[in-house]
């Protein structure tokens, strides 16, 4: 298989793992580690639930929109995002920019979806990371909603497989609507 061949392949095998990230629960991908740099120039990391993977590749997850991520997403909207599966020691390291999704019509779209006591979640009196007293205290509000949906659009995949007898790590880049890649020392 030419070199050309073998990129195209693997890009083809990184979508399909993303997609079923996003729709069976037990996938090694569902959970990923998203990274943003606000204005303090700190690095935040924190663990989210792949929501959605579209044939264009934008990866789509589900926030409250007065978290510190959406603060972080709109003082820099370019995003870092890490899935690892265990069992075929794979990782996915991706790069792109972050758009926020909020409204009445992105809330009855995606709230079909969502189970209710995770929509909950979206409606507490306080902002997430707020201090509490009491953590079995919680206020929730009956009519208002913080649901939003962050989508990804990435301009940059690496894929870095571990296996002998030599790693494999290839950089996807996105230069006007299409991909290509290119093998790295891993």
């Amino acid at each position: 298989m030419k070199p050309m061949e073998r990129t195209d392949q693997i890009f083809k095998d990184l979508k399909e793992e993303l997609k079923k990230g996003s729709t069976q629960k037990s996938h090694p991908f569902r959970y990923f580690t998203l990274g943003t740099v606000g204005l303090d120039r700190l690095t935040r990391q924190r663990t989210l639930v792949l929501r959605k993977v579209s044939d264009e590749l934008l990866l789509s997850f589900y926030t409250d929109f007065r978290s510190k991520k959406i603060i972080h997403i709109k003082e820099n909207n370019k995003v870092g995002v890490l899935f690892y599966n265990p069992e075929k020691l794979l990782q996915i390291k991706i790069e792109g920019i972050a758009t926020i999704i909020k409204g009445k019509a992105i809330e009855e779209t995606y709230n079909n979806g969502v189970p209710e006591k995770a929509r909950k979640g979206y409606t507490t009196a306080m902002a997430p990371g707020t201090p509490l007293e009491d953590p079995a205290v919680i206020e929730y509000l009956k009519k208002e909603n913080h649901f939003c949906v962050v989508e990804i659009t990435p301009f940059k995949i690496e894929y870095l497989k571990l296996q002998e007898p030599e790693h494999l790590r290839v950089r996807f880049s996105k230069r006007q609507e299409l991909w290509s890649g290119e093998f790295l020392v891993p």
